[in-house]
């Protein structure tokens, strides 16, 4: 949606005034909005764009997931897997807010397969050629070299193989023609875009007047040295200069680069798509466990319970970054004909699902090698144009994006001729920093803020935002109640947060400050009261307001195959 508004946010004028920076990062994922926070901590003028929403990209189609890879090891990429599992581990401590330990199951109904066929494509195709089904043994294989690169956190415990009998004992919903299960932890990502929003808040705290990080804000050229931004709300046209462009755009890169007037080939995305599934028996079946299952043809599934829901992804599809990336009716046939192998007496069907998601992800050009043996692994191209240094980041996962923007910064400064000063490995993040993390230690930071309040708001707003709930709870008036279509979300919290995170559409809040929109059962009250909620922060009047319900009523249904039902139904 694009506003006609003449005004210029406060957030844009600064950038403007600034008109020159040291480095200038384009694209807000997490990728960009870590390398914004690392250059931050040293000191650096920096400047970061996203011609969208943050985390609105590729980092808004996350798998909710925080793991190393096992698949990977198949790929041989052993320092992706390595860095990936250490980057896995930290997480759990220095963002235990939103990152928390997750049980993953693998059903296995062969034994041999795959044994020959993965060396073969590892050593002599590299992921050319047909994937086929692994068996037990070249997972046990795989899991003992996981094992290996797990143990220097100490952070999750070692895997597990059992027969059917012990399997079934435990999960007695699974397709009981399976042989084995193995299970490991890995992590789950209960809010990537609010860990998002936290290390871009992180960033600016320690940045100040030296940081500035805008939405809704696009490259559209590059001459003498000063990139042509435009705003995308008025239209609007400004320069600034920097002496390192960092170009951290994900899938769209290369279009970023054409823009500037620099024609690169390096990106070859993935379409990834996932299904968020109301189903209450599947939803026990799982007993909170990841279940994370492989078809014939190599590709992987996923059913992870999370916010009593059940998401279901993903696929790994060749896509076009120019066009909108939107789940088809083939891949959700897809998704329910692999929950029936693991599942097959569940039933799921159409009518339970509540939210779809698709992203593309930031693979490198890839030729003919097949999409699930894409590199997953990063690398940063320099470049110089217009006389400026353009670095360009190719590739990036989330688990990694902390040791990846410290390379990125570390080769940055390198170019200015400045040193790494300030490392942010065991650093917290936002409302990670002293969460509580035993239920002793839980029930102590509760009683100690709950004055005014009832426990469970103050428990709501601590799993909500980790400790920065401290921010929410002091805007939230002694017996406030929720609103009551809204997925027990307040009416000042989200002014607060239409307040403090530059928000500037009503589909920001509804899909990246809250979960609103995931966990599904949205009406047409829903996207009022929230419209409601946020525009007198947001100076929207009447008819701003209902352009944007207006608007987020067909983004959802288009983009999200969400309709809005007639009646609301009670969540807690």
């Amino acid at each position: 949606m694009t506003t006609t508004s003449s005004s210029i946010r406060p957030d844009v004028q600064t950038l403007r005034d600034r008109g020159d920076v040291d480095v200038l990062i384009i694209g807000g994922g997490i990728n960009g909005l870590a390398t914004f926070r690392d250059l931050a901590l040293q000191g650096v003028d920096v400047a970061l764009v996203e011609k969208g929403d943050f985390v609105s990209g590729a980092s808004s189609a996350s798998s909710h997931m925080v793991h190393g890879g096992i698949r990977y090891l198949e790929n041989g990429e052993f320092r992706l897997v390595q860095e990936a599992v250490t980057e896995r581990n930290a997480l759990l401590k220095t963002a235990p807010h939103y990152v928390r330990p997750l049980e993953t199951t693998i059903p296995i109904f062969k034994t041999f397969s795959g044994i020959l066929s993965a060396p073969f494509r590892l050593l002599i195709t590299h992921g050319r050629g047909k994937p086929s089904e692994r068996g037990a043994l070249l997972i046990k294989i795989g899991l003992v070299i996981y094992d290996t690169f797990s143990r220097g956190g100490g952070t999750v415990p070692r895997h597990k193989f059992h027969g059917r009998k012990k399997s079934l004992a435990a999960l007695p919903r699974l397709n009981s023609d399976l042989k084995y299960t193995a299970t490991y932890y890995d992590a789950s990502m209960w809010d990537p875009e609010r860990l998002a929003l936290d290390v871009m808040h992180d960033g600016l705290v320690a940045g100040g007047p030296r940081a500035s990080a805008v939405n809704y804000v696009s490259a559209v050229g590059m001459q003498h040295g000063s990139v042509q931004l435009r705003d995308e709300l008025t239209g609007d046209e400004f320069a600034v200069r920097a002496k390192v462009v960092v170009n951290a755009s994900g899938p769209w890169t290369d279009l970023t680069n054409g823009a500037m007037g620099m024609q690169t080939r390096f990106m070859g995305g993935t379409k990834g798509s996932h299904i968020v599934l109301d189903n209450e028996e599947l939803l026990t079946a799982t007993k909170g466990r990841e279940i994370f299952f492989e078809n014939s043809d190599g590709r992987i599934v996923l059913i992870f319970p999370l916010k009593g829901r059940v998401l279901v992804g993903t696929t790994d599809i060749d896509a076009d970054p120019s066009k909108p990336a939107v789940i088809t009716d083939d891949e959700i046939d897809y998704f329910f004909d692999l929950v029936k192998e693991v599942y097959p007496d569940i039933t799921v069907d159409r009518s339970q699902i509540v939210y779809t998601f698709s992203g593309i992800r930031p693979l490198p050009h890839h030729d003919d090698t097949a999409p699930g043996f894409v590199s997953r692994d990063y690398r940063i191209v320099d470049d110089t144009h217009e006389g400026t240094p353009v670095l360009s980041l190719v590739g990036g996962k989330w688990t990694t994006f902390r040791a990846l923007a410290e390379h990125l910064s570390t080769r940055t400064l390198e170019t200015l001729g400045r040193p790494h000063r300030i490392s942010t490995a065991g650093r917290p993040i936002g409302g990670g920093k002293d969460f509580p993390q035993t239920p002793a230690a839980r029930g102590t930071w509760v009683r100690a803020h709950s004055a005014g309040h009832s426990r469970e708001l103050v428990e709501r707003m601590l799993t909500r935002y980790g400790t920065r709930a401290t921010e929410v709870l002091e805007v939230i008036p002694a017996g406030a109640e929720p609103l009551p279509a809204t997925d027990g979300y307040y009416r000042e919290e989200l002014a607060h947060l239409a307040r403090t995170e530059q928000v500037v559409h009503l589909m920001d809040v509804l899909l990246r400050r809250t979960s609103i929109a995931f966990v599904g059962g949205m009406t047409a009250r829903t996207l009022r009261e929230v419209a409601d909620a946020v525009a007198e922060p947001l100076g929207w009047d009447e008819a701003r307001r209902e352009a944007e319900i207006a608007d987020a009523t067909e983004q959802l249904r288009t983009m999200h195959l969400v309709e809005l039902e007639e009646v609301s139904a009670t969540r807690s």
